[in-house]
């Protein structure tokens, strides 16, 4: 008989030790949670986060099932591991909930955003917001002799490096409409 080694105050490789480890690194996950389309559901799920102090960094909302009545609220939110797992859990709690998926750790996903930039400007500036719109595959979808407003689809990424360029050419206001996400595959 065999007898396992372990040194005094460590349980990291401990047969007996069950319980999940959890890291404190904060990390950036995305949530889809389908629930019942009736009033007040959007409240409390949100009412979750601001009574616990969670951030949330996006949040869309639509109706996806009009005969079952059902909506999906997608959420971007941030926080350690053990935070997230929280969310989900109490999430989980509210009684018009019907399922709550981690898209971060469930697999493979796509994200996608829509977001309108105004930018003002005149000259080379006017010429080098095109060119960088062109680039981006943004389109123009209103233009003046003052100012274009660009309509931009993509990944969150992309939608922010879109504006750290506009900035200095003329940025004048941000329209986002919240990340949308699905997982791939079947």
């Amino acid at each position: 008989m065999s007898a396992l080694k372990i040194k005094k105050g460590s349980t990291s490789h401990s047969a007996y030790n069950l319980r999940p480890t959890f890291s404190d690194v904060e990390e950036r996950h995305t949530l889809a949670v389908l629930v019942e389309n009736e009033p007040g559901v959007l409240a409390r799920v949100i009412g979750l986060f601001s009574g616990r102090g969670y951030n949330i960094e996006s949040l869309t909302v639509a109706e996806v099932d009009h005969t079952g009545h059902l909506s999906r609220i997608t959420i971007v939110t941030v926080g350690t591991p053990q935070v997230i797992e929280q969310i989900k859990a109490q999430l989980g709690r509210i009684v018009s909930v019907h399922e709550v998926h981690d898209l971060t750790v469930e697999g493979p996903s796509v994200e996608r955003e829509l977001a309108m930039f105004k930018v003002a400007g005149q000259g080379d500036k006017r010429v080098e917001a095109l060119r960088l719109a062109d680039i981006f595959r943004a389109n123009v979808v209103d233009s003046t002799l003052e100012s274009f407003v660009f309509e931009i689809t993509g990944a969150p990424d992309k939608i922010d490096a879109f504006a750290d360029l506009m900035r200095p050419l003329g940025l004048v206001e941000v329209a986002r409409t919240g990340v949308a996400a699905l997982p791939r595959g079947d």
